[in-house]
């Protein structure tokens, strides 16, 4: 074959080699991935229908059951980041005109609002000021009056490091004959969960938060009274990529074609949920919250509040409120230049307000711990 055009070389590019610097990650996520997680990424590929990773998919699927605490048959990591697995949760459940209500005390739970009403929700809310938590009577008060089809909650609300207790929130929603939804981004592999036990109906989660994998894969998990809900739908599931109804063939026993997997992202998974095994669900969950005293005791000696009381704080992240006067952007950007250390500003109502700092998965080490309130005092005594 004869090329007689010439080739356009305006828009080729002379990039250097791909070269990152060394950060410590300690914002409210993605958190520095673990070497192991690192090396699985990189293995070679075989096809999405292969059937050595087929076994990798049963592991992952029994891993992440044993991570969340669920006999859920479909438990299973969405192609795509966190918000994909928690718009899967809704476009499954909801039709045009289940009301939904939200518990709003941070700005995860304003998401699940919009994206609730995409699918035509009746969306109603409840709300705490941010850094609270509901009280099993406020919940029972508003399933009493709303009356809806889903209730959904933010576990670990990462705008604002509050944990919210689910024990018995479960059992008042099947009380009301309502689903519960479980935000669990920021807590699972690292605050204690039980979706079985506390009878919460769907979950998902983040592979870049106490997981330590990067961004990319998303866990969910629907229990049989959402699946129920599923299977009893009146119309289609209005977004085809995340139709669990189809994806499902593909993680179930059909094993039927519906996208090609992330089969590298899949290795990181499982390499990632194979460290919370070794290490022990009970041994990982005390880590994380004898790496958050230390360092909530640490920011105590420097003069630093938490915005949240100590009892709802997520062991995974903490808000520090910014004291009177200090550039709350300034310290960030002189953490991250002068230490290579990444912290995140406060989002929404707590912007300009609170740092949010990450002590997650792979991240929660006593000696990260130590080197951050370091280049804290040494940059707030500039």
């Amino acid at each position: 074959m004869t090329l007689n055009a010439s080739i356009n070389e305006t828009h080729r590019l002379q990039t250097p080699q791909l070269d990152v610097p060394p950060r410590l990650l300690m914002g409210p996520g993605p958190s520095n991935a673990h070497p192991r997680v690192l090396q699985a990424l990189g293995m070679r590929q075989v096809g999405h229908l292969d059937p050595c990773f087929i076994d990798l998919m049963n592991e992952v699927q029994a891993l992440l059951k044993y991570v969340w605490q669920t006999e859920n048959a479909t438990t299973i990591p969405v192609s795509a980041t966190g918000s994909a697995a928690m718009e899967a949760t809704l476009a499954n459940t909801v039709e045009s005109g289940d009301a939904v209500l939200v518990g709003v005390n941070g700005y995860f739970g304003h998401r699940l609002m919009d994206m609730a009403s995409r699918y035509g929700a009746d969306v109603r809310r409840i709300d705490k000021p941010w850094g609270q938590v509901f009280s099993l009577d406020e919940l029972r008060s508003g399933l009493e009056t709303h009356r809806p089809k889903i209730l959904a909650l933010v576990h670990a609300e990462t705008s604002t490091g509050a944990c919210q207790p689910l024990e018995g929130v479960g059992d008042l929603c099947c009380e009301y004959d309502c689903l519960l939804l479980a935000d669990t981004v920021t807590s699972l592999g690292g605050v204690p969960l039980f979706l079985d036990q506390w009878g919460v109906d769907m979950a998902y989660s983040g592979s870049q938060k106490c997981l330590s994998c990067p961004p990319g894969i998303s866990p969910l998990t629907l229990g049989a009274r959402a699946i129920e809900k599923l299977n009893q739908r009146s119309t289609k599931v209005p977004n085809w990529y995340l139709d669990m109804s189809m994806v499902g063939k593909y993680w179930g026993k059909e094993r039927t074609y519906h996208h090609t997997a992330p089969i590298n992202m899949i290795y990181g998974l499982r390499e990632a949920l194979r460290l919370i095994a070794e290490e022990g669900l009970a041994e990982r969950w005390a880590r994380h919250q004898a790496n958050a005293e230390l360092f909530w005791e640490g920011l105590a000696q420097l003069g630093l509040d938490c915005h949240v009381e100590r009892q709802y704080r997520l062991p995974s992240l903490t808000t520090v409120s910014i004291p009177e006067g200090v550039d709350s952007k300034a310290v960030t950007q002189k953490l991250l230049a002068n230490h290579n250390i990444e912290i995140g500003n406060g989002l929404g109502e707590l912007a300009g307000k609170a740092w949010r700092i990450g002590l997650m998965g792979f991240n929660s080490r006593p000696e990260n711990v130590y080197m951050l309130l370091d280049a804290f005092k040494q940059t707030l005594s500039k």
